[in-house]
């Protein structure tokens, strides 16, 4: 079994088949998907989507792109909408210095907030990083002197430097699709260092299609080949990273239930 870890199933590319994108997810051997939040204020939206389904859950948070069009939740309110028994997370939240939609200082403001609530509830924090290592690795180093909390680097694309702040702060490493374009050598390479106790795997449909499915809508029941790909790269076998990356996600989201309830 295999759960990807990012999607985000409210997008209006699910609106028409949802019902059909979770059954395909399901017969590929997903077991679990997790809905990914962008904005607070869609918060029924993604609690509504998780009841739906019993193999879906979801988080709550600001994606940096929404950073400056929504009023900032507080501490206080991203702790009480996390006690849904379905939302298991906090974000997705951080920095991106590629698009810079949200002022900088908003995003960052922004991003801190998140961490403190993910400190409160222990949810893990899930970090959007994009041509923001530098101010990334440095928050996380801030924050994390403040007291520890769980966290995942997503759809992991940023520097090595990046990657080893984040596993020596005790992160995840998440990869999408992109490790198996054919250019991304540098971060197969640097999937391969990644402990295999602190992988996981995501699509972040619907975004970034794994090859083969490259340039066409992303879905859940893609992840497989994101897998697989990063089999081959640590030398083992599909089903041996299927059970680790399963294994982390239930270690990092301990929100969720074993898999025998």
């Amino acid at each position: 079994m295999l759960i990807d870890t990012h999607c985000h199933l409210d997008f209006p590319d699910f609106a028409e088949e949802r019902d059909a994108v979770v059954a395909r997810a399901k017969a590929a051997g997903i077991g679990r998907m997790i809905t990914i939040s962008t904005f607070v204020s869609r918060y029924d939206r993604y609690r509504e989507i998780a009841e739906a389904y019993d193999n879906v859950w979801f988080t709550i948070g600001t994606h940096p792109h929404q950073a400056h069009e929504e009023p900032e939740a507080s501490v206080e309110q991203l702790v009480q909408l996390s006690s849904h028994p379905r939302c298991i997370g906090i974000g997705e939240a951080g920095l991106d210095y590629h698009y810079d939609k949200a002022p900088r200082a908003t995003a960052a403001r922004v991003f801190r907030t998140h961490i403190a609530a993910a400190r409160e509830t222990g949810l893990p924090l899930i970090i959007h990083a994009r041509d923001a290592d530098e101010d990334v690795a440095r928050i996380l180093r801030e924050e994390m002197g403040k007291g520890a909390f769980k966290a995942l680097l997503h759809c992991f694309t940023a520097s090595r430097m990046l990657a080893e702040t984040g596993l020596e702060l005790g992160l995840y490493v998440s990869f999408s699709g992109v490790v198996t374009f054919k250019n991304s050598e540098d971060l197969r390479a640097i999937a391969k260092d990644v402990p295999l106790d602190r992988i996981l795997t995501e699509t972040d449909a619907p975004f970034l299609a794994p090859v083969p499915y490259r340039g066409k809508r992303n879905e859940p029941a893609y992840v497989a080949a994101t897998a697989a790909v990063l089999a081959d790269v640590k030398g083992i076998s599909a089903d041996d990273m299927a059970a680790a990356t399963t294994q982390n996600a239930l270690r990092l989201f301990s929100k969720m239930p074993p898999l025998n309830s």
